[in-house]
């Protein structure tokens, strides 16, 4: 049976080697959208893609301490020495930072990921370098949307994320600024959409003001099934709301007109003809 709610924590291994798989959806992470029957396929690319993007802004920390965890050895009996050695090979060579969890929905995915993994980082650094060069480094997935943490989808829980979330944005983010809510639900009917955004509203902090057509910040909220993922962002609409492939197609266009007979990559046209799929997420 699939379970969607952040409580329960199993783990697996996928045999077709996508990684590790989570049976439940928990935060913070990523969700993405994908062409409808290549969720293994998206799945498998985007760790590829977040694999690399964190390495270069998340560098992993240096051998100096294994190794001065190897000079205290010398201190453990032999017994000791035995068992840490044996609990070392047992454990992952290099742990993953990137989870995918079962949605069991098609074409919706989400990856979660480990500290120190900013997803809002991540996806503002991948959709910049699309809109710059042109490339998005996929083939089959859509959009990204991150969650800075993800909750039950019920009204305290929401409230109790919100109020952790707005708080580290607005003391990193001074100042007042105005706001839209982008909420977007699937496969959820216990709270109308109303009664969310108003919710969501209620918690943030006194002097901020809604702006439906030109906002500064975004709250993004993603309700699925049974749970609840909430982010902030600056930029949503100029990065045409995180959609790679039109973020990757606009750029091939503009490369057409500004050189006469531009050419795109193999990769990037490739994303081309998946984009014309529609895109299955729908606000409801």
């Amino acid at each position: 049976r699939l379970h969607s709610g952040p409580t329960a924590r199993s783990t697996y291994r996928r045999r077709d080697g996508a990684g590790w798989t989570k049976r439940t959806i928990d935060g913070p992470g990523i969700w993405a959208t994908c062409v409808k029957g290549k969720e293994k396929q998206a799945v498998g690319e985007l760790y590829d893609l977040f694999d690399t993007l964190a390495s270069d802004m998340w560098p992993l920390g240096s051998s100096s301490n294994d190794s001065e965890g190897n000079n205290g050895d010398e201190e453990l009996s032999i017994e000791a020495q035995i068992a840490k050695e044996v609990a070392a090979m047992k454990r992952p060579k290099i742990e993953s930072r990137f989870s995918n969890c079962m949605t069991g929905t098609p074409c919706v995915i989400f990856i979660a990921c480990k500290e120190p993994i900013d997803p809002v980082r991540l996806v503002v650094s991948h959709v910049e370098n699309v809109q710059r060069t042109g490339i998005s480094l996929t083939r089959y997935t859509h959009r990204l949307v991150p969650s800075a943490g993800a909750c039950a989808a019920n009204l305290p829980d929401i409230d109790d994320l919100c109020a952790k979330i707005f708080k580290t944005f607005f003391e990193e983010n001074p100042g007042t600024w105005s706001y839209k809510v982008e909420l977007r639900i699937r496969n959820h009917n216990t709270h109308p959409r109303d009664i969310l955004i108003q919710q969501i509203v209620r918690c943030l902090p006194e002097g901020h003001k809604v702006d439906l057509s030109n906002p500064e910040i975004f709250i993004l909220v993603e309700v699925f099934k049974s749970v609840c993922g909430i982010s902030v962002v600056k930029d949503y609409y100029r990065l045409q709301k995180f959609n790679i492939m039109e973020v990757g197609k606009d750029k091939s266009i503009a490369t057409n007109f500004d050189g006469g007979e531009g050419r795109m990559s193999s990769g990037q046209a490739a994303s081309r003809r998946d984009a014309t799929l529609p895109d299955p997420v729908a606000s409801t």
